[in-house]
């Protein structure tokens, strides 16, 4: 693999959600470690999944794989950095302060942006903490989807300038508490990561076209903070002993054209490809052998008959979505399950059918275009754009709260709307406003993957608790929340693949929402191969593996969809149209 000669220090995994960059991260720490290096396997991704690769608990304290000599663990977990930042900043003057003032203090600590910095100074600790890291040889990163790890990535400097420029009250006790003395911290943070000698960047893709241009903008938004270089690996390519029937052909077809298109940017990079594999790439065993090519002889020629499947089409779901005539639609799950193409789908079909509809996205890496591929009559198409969502939050605040302060004032307003921790309430301004437009249209909303998602309903939840406190029992109120609370409302629907990973994070995922009080009210499961019904033993043994999953689903809904894998992908209105109108079973 050329991305693991002459490894750096720091090495980190990029790419668009789905791709399997934990995989790749969790083989190449594999690899390090087996060669004699002490390595330190990291995730920055808030719905992480390396403990379940591995099959032992990671949480926020690095814990070494058994088996694996030298390898070691450590999930930044947003809950526990979050406590533990908390009581770091809260310790001092607990006994000092009156309870009323320590509770005020802690519900200022509670928000979106305080998980934002919680992690973030986890994450600079390990770049610059040589005395508490220092002893590894290897600091592997596997990272949250593009959009949240450029964000990561961009912080150090971010938080440096702000407070370079003698912004931010060194001895305030909100999320901001506590910043001014890591200030050095942060500026090691800017030189690891800036030093090609110390970091490289890995960027992971698929043989997809949405997924080659996500590394090129993730690579040349990086090149802009000064991160260059860099190393492709193209993932889960079919192999060549998958040949043998239609299905697998169009496959193979489809993948060599994106692989051609690649762009221009990125085409000259070292690249890697790695195939696909029969089973999953979980345990020691299936890491060892990530690495290596795919022969006739890892298949399993004579595979059990597939057992019939419930014809479960997304029409359906369509049909049960239309009976209410308006609300809020929002697909949810894990990166690269396709929730843009179910989101889009499902849009589409409404449209068709005559309502006015709102198709919109919350993540950063937002491919709505794309899978369209143009104008549908009757369909608005919208992105909640961080830099957009800022700007006007920013310019809104200043036209109020500013509009009585004088000169001096209103510099100071203007100097804390520059904080990063703005982003966050100002992406959830926006997003309020989407839900309102919900109770008179279909909106139907692609969600970022999961992490990000989860932060923006705890920026939900901090504004319903907030509303809660000011209002009291005085009057009645309906806050956005409530409207994710209220089934006929709001439709959740979490989007999985037939896999391992994908439908442990969906399950955890549900698990979040219903502490939230949000019930999903159903499951897609989208690209299943055993709905495709193929006929070469490849294809059949990655089929076999997802009828236990399939029927882990049915554990956890009584309304379950599924979308067989298809020969073209879904784009474009006739072919997003197909999909509500294809049986999950077919011939």
């Amino acid at each position: 693999m050329q991305f693991l000669e002459n490894t750096p220090r720091f090495l980190f995994f990029t790419g668009k959600g789905g791709v399997g960059k934990t995989s790749v991260a969790c083989a190449s720490a594999l690899t390090l470690a087996r060669a004699g290096k002490k390595v330190l396997l990291v995730s920055t991704d808030p719905a992480s999944n390396v403990g379940q690769v591995f099959g032992v608990t990671i949480g926020n304290t690095v814990t070494p794989i058994p088996d694996v000599p030298g390898l070691a663990a450590l999930e930044i977990d947003p809950e526990q950095a979050v406590e533990a930042y908390r009581e770091r900043i809260m310790a001092p003057v607990r006994g000092l302060l009156p309870e009323s003032e320590l509770a005020g203090i802690a519900e200022s600590l509670s928000g979106s942006c305080t998980t934002e910095i919680a992690s973030f100074d986890e994450f600079t600790n390990l770049l610059a903490g040589d005395s508490t890291y220092g002893e590894y040889d290897h600091i592997v990163f596997d990272t949250a989807p593009t959009g949240h790890t450029i964000r990561l990535l961009q912080l150090p400097g971010s938080w440096t300038d702000f407070l370079a420029a003698g912004k931010g009250d060194p001895s305030c006790l909100g999320p901001l508490a506590g910043l001014e003395k890591h200030k050095q911290v942060y500026a090691k943070a800017v030189q690891a990561l800036t030093d090609p000698a110390r970091t490289r960047l890995v960027l992971v893709s698929r043989a997809q076209p949405s997924s080659l241009g996500e590394i090129e903008r993730t690579y040349l938004e990086l090149n802009q903070i000064g991160i260059g270089g860099g190393y492709v690996v193209i993932n889960g390519v079919l192999p060549e002993a998958a040949d043998g029937e239609e299905l697998a052909h169009a496959l193979r077809a489809r993948e060599a054209a994106a692989l051609a298109g690649i762009p221009d940017s990125v085409a000259g990079l070292p690249r890697d490809v790695l195939d696909l594999k029969p089973g999953n790439m979980v345990g020691i065993p299936a890491l060892e052998s990530l690495f290596a090519g795919t022969s006739d002889a890892d298949i399993t020629k004579d595979a059990a008959p597939l057992p019939e499947m419930v014809d479960a089409p997304l029409a359906a779901l369509v049909n049960e979505v239309e009976l209410d005539g308006h609300g809020l639609v929002m697909c949810m799950g894990k990166g690269g399950v396709g929730k843009t193409t179910v989101a889009a789908a499902i849009a589409v079909a409404l449209a068709r059918r005559g309502h006015a509809v709102h198709l919109t996205t919350t993540d950063p890496a937002a491919h709505l275009t794309e899978t369209l591929h143009g104008s549908v009559p009757g369909l608005k198409v919208s992105r909640i754009d961080p830099e957009a969502a800022i700007q006007e939050y920013r310019s809104h605040v200043m036209d109020t709260k500013g509009r009585s302060l004088d000169d001096e004032g209103r510099a100071a307003l203007a100097e804390d709307l520059m904080s990063p921790c703005t982003d966050e309430v100002a992406v959830f301004r926006q997003f309020s406003r989407v839900v309102q437009e919900s109770r008179r249209n279909f909106v139907v909303m692609d969600t970022a993957p999961t992490g990000h998602t989860l932060l923006l309903l705890d920026a939900t939840g901090s504004y319903h608790r907030e509303i809660s406190r000011q209002v009291g029992d005085t009057m009645g109120f309906v806050t956005p929340l409530m409207r994710l609370q209220d089934p006929a409302q709001t439709k959740v629907v979490l989007v999985t693949l037939a896999e391992t990973t994908p439908v442990l994070e969906a399950g955890e995922l549900q698990e979040d929402l219903e502490r939230a009080g949000i019930h999903p009210w159903a499951w897609v499961v989208n690209n299943s191969i055993a709905a495709a019904r193929p006929q070469t033993p490849f294809l059949r043994a990655r089929a076999a593996n997802e009828i236990d999953q399939i029927a882990k689903v049915h554990t956890l809904t009584d309304r379950l969809f599924v979308i067989p894998l298809l020969p073209e992908e879904p784009v474009g209105e006739a072919k997003l149209s197909a999909l509500t109108a294809l049986s999950s079973q077919p011939a």
